[in-house]
């Protein structure tokens, strides 16, 4: 018994360290493929990179995969981040203009509330307040 204890220990000299070691290597791990990811992911979405060139760097990418993505990022590194920044600008001003046209904030919103504030400060009539939001209505 104390025999197989033993032989145990000698497995397992520090299964702490063992599983410190496994999981540093799992997320290493994901670590790279996030990484691989986003460099294919710009490679695609670059707009200025012709053809060829997303050929060429997806091909070293995949047949080199370390030496691949180190050179990508050495070489357009600097431009992932600006290329990520304009398309999130691209999207955020998407965003707005969707919001703004969903919830009608167009020129006739602004022209009413125009009038509504001529005709609360007394320089428009009610009557003229009503022809006016008609033409604004009907334009």
């Amino acid at each position: 018994m104390q025999n197989s204890l033993l032989n145990l220990a000698e497995d397992y000299d520090f299964p702490l360290l063992n599983l410190f070691w496994t999981m540093m290597l799992c997320f290493l791990w994901v670590l790279w493929f996030m990484l691989l990811f986003r460099v294919i992911g710009d490679i695609f979405r670059d707009d200025d990179m012709n053809g060829w060139g997303k050929t060429g760097w997806t091909v070293f990418v995949i047949l080199l995969p370390y030496l691949g993505v180190f050179a990508y990022l050495i070489a357009r590194g600097r431009g992932m981040g600006e290329r990520e920044l304009k398309r999130a600008h691209r999207q955020e001003q998407a965003f707005r203009s969707y919001v703004r046209e969903s919830a009608g904030t167009t020129d006739h919103t602004e022209a009413l509330s125009r009038l509504a504030a001529l005709k609360n400060h007394g320089d428009i009539t009610a009557a003229e307040y009503e022809q006016a939001k008609a033409k604004v209505l009907n334009a």
